[in-house]
């Protein structure tokens, strides 16, 4: 299997809703079966806007390439900066393909 790693700019948005809850920054990782086709993807966001993000809420991401994919987010903090406010970065877990 191929891994394929893409950044770049997207939106977030609720499942089945079109009202924009935020952009983001990403890094996808997209592990491609040998035949070229998506297997699983998953990796970071940080959202530009300051956002609360309840468990099990399921999402949509779409990239700057125009695809999307439904999707799972898990909250980090940022702690390697001291005195610094602490940044969100969010773990993006991938629940169907990128199209």
């Amino acid at each position: 299997m191929a891994a394929n790693v893409t950044s770049g700019r997207g939106k977030l948005y609720k499942v089945n809703s079109e009202k924009l809850i935020s952009e983001v920054s990403y890094k996808i990782h997209e592990e491609l079966t040998t035949e070229g086709t998506l297997n699983r993807w998953w990796g970071e966001l940080a959202p530009t806007d300051s956002i609360r993000i309840e468990g099990g809420e399921e999402f949509v991401i779409k990239l700057e390439d125009g695809r999307k994919g439904r999707c799972y987010l898990q909250r980090r903090v940022n702690r390697a900066l001291i005195l610094v406010p602490l940044s969100r970065v969010f773990h993006i877990h991938g629940t169907g393909p990128l199209k």
